[in-house]
């Protein structure tokens, strides 16, 4: 199965359209999400290769849901195959999460499909204020949760935890894949 990333031109507008809505400079929102202001740019610009990493800390500086910066504009009914939609690697580890869907008006949280391979965890630095994470697990086995206290999971299990603190997914066997929907206080 192929793996897309999501198209830089969508990441390129959302990045221009966010940091215009909230008055920042080039320099002043690398300089808040901890990025060079070079890759910024490039982003900005439709070239570079935006890691989760990358960006998760511009979502948090703009305060903006992660899928702002990702989804492209879908009709009102929407079909996403299982090859298809915004998908976005960890640099950190065998992890990939496509956007399944985004929040619609008057709506707080976001729709994820993740997967991943054993070998590596995909470490979370604290996203926005209020996030809570809920996860079911489709396949595989996983260790999710808090950094300092993350639970295994089996398929069909649940977890939630607070998102706006340290927060960790690790595979434990290969083809591990889960739903995660990530709620926006």
């Amino acid at each position: 199965m192929e793996q897309r990333g999501a198209p830089l031109e969508i990441i390129a507008r959302s990045l221009r359209r966010e940091r215009d809505r909230v008055g920042l400079s080039l320099s002043e929102l690398a300089k808040r999400a901890g990025i060079a202001k070079s890759t910024l740019s490039q982003l900005e610009s439709g070239s570079g290769n935006p890691s989760v990493e990358t960006l998760w800390a511009l979502s948090v500086a703009l305060d903006v849901p992660f899928s702002r910066l990702v989804e492209p504009v879908r009709p009102r009914v929407q079909v996403i195959r299982a090859d298809e939609g915004p998908a976005v690697h960890s640099e950190r580890a065998d992890y990939v999460t496509k956007l399944l869907a985004s929040c619609p008006p008057n709506a707080r949280r976001d729709v994820y499909l993740i997967s991943a391979e054993p070998g590596g965890r995909r470490e979370s630095e604290p996203h926005g204020a209020g996030v809570v994470e809920h996860v079911v697990l489709c396949s595989g086995r996983a260790r999710i949760g808090l950094t300092d206290e993350p639970v295994t999971i089996g398929p069909g299990d649940y977890v939630s935890y607070p998102g706006d603190v340290p927060h960790v997914f690790e595979a434990l066997v290969a083809g591990t894949v889960a739903c995660m929907i990530s709620e926006h206080g």
